[in-house]
């Protein structure tokens, strides 16, 4: 009949009790590391029965709120991992059909401000490890996956100098599918010069801790990422495939 909304989504009885658990842990009625009740315990307090509580429970595990130590069985308050984030927001992302190009604009958003944030904070240690990537790189075959691999660790390296948890958040899912599609494009072109000399003026930046030019050049760096990609006749408007965790 006209005039009458779509029904309203029947929400199952466990995800409703997981759901006011989430809500009372991140209320921080039970603070991290913190060990809740039992669950006979939960099941009374929330008049449910304890199948019903199995099952919430279970869904608070998957999702990394909820954790039991190696041989025990009493439930604690833990914080999801990057990880965990990274692949739930990863099979969302394949799910809806994200393209390429929607990735890569999420990338020239985040990239260039993790490179910011990195000339700021990172360590001679992290400085070295930039050098002797780039110094791979230089020497690594094109059209190979060797590239890929330097490319992926050098993104790598500057989003954990950066310091901003948030960031790598946000850039882990996206970096998860971006780079192996953008193996596509290293396959089919010759990019080691380009990709080294964007590399190197980005390690530049960093060892200068100049933060206009490290963001500038990574800013450069991602865009001509995707001028490659199409260049190798790669539709960037294409959806993004799902790549299994290592």
């Amino acid at each position: 009949m006209s005039g009458q909304g779509e029904p309203s989504e029947v929400v199952p009885v466990y995800r409703s009790v997981a759901n006011t658990i989430g809500e009372r842990i991140l209320s921080g009625e039970w603070p991290l590391g913190s060990s809740l009740p039992s669950e006979t315990a939960l099941a009374q307090t929330l008049g449910v029965n304890r199948s019903t509580m199995r099952e919430a429970i279970r869904v608070l595990e998957e999702n990394g709120m909820l954790r039991r130590r190696p041989g025990g069985k009493r439930l604690f308050v833990s914080a999801p991992s990057g990880t965990e984030v990274a692949t739930r927001v990863k099979a969302a992302m394949v799910l809806q059909e994200m393209s390429f190009l929607e990735l890569w604009e999420a990338l020239h958003c985040i990239e260039p401000a993790i490179t910011a944030a990195a000339a700021l904070r990172i360590s001679d240690a992290e400085i070295h490890r930039l050098e002797e990537n780039v110094d791979r790189t230089r020497h690594a075959a094109a059209y190979s996956e060797d590239l890929l691999a330097l490319d992926f660790e050098f993104h790598a390296i500057i989003a954990n100098a950066s310091r901003s948890r948030t960031l790598q958040l946000c850039r882990e899912p996206i970096g998860q599918l971006f780079y192996p599609a953008f193996l596509r494009l290293v396959l089919r072109l010759n990019v080691v010069e380009r990709l080294v000399f964007a590399h190197e003026q980005i390690l530049d930046g960093l060892c200068r801790r100049d933060v206009a030019k490290a963001q500038l050049w990574m800013a450069k760096h991602v865009v001509d990422g995707r001028r490659g990609y199409e260049l190798a006749n790669l539709d960037v408007s294409e959806p993004i495939a799902w790549v299994a965790d290592n």
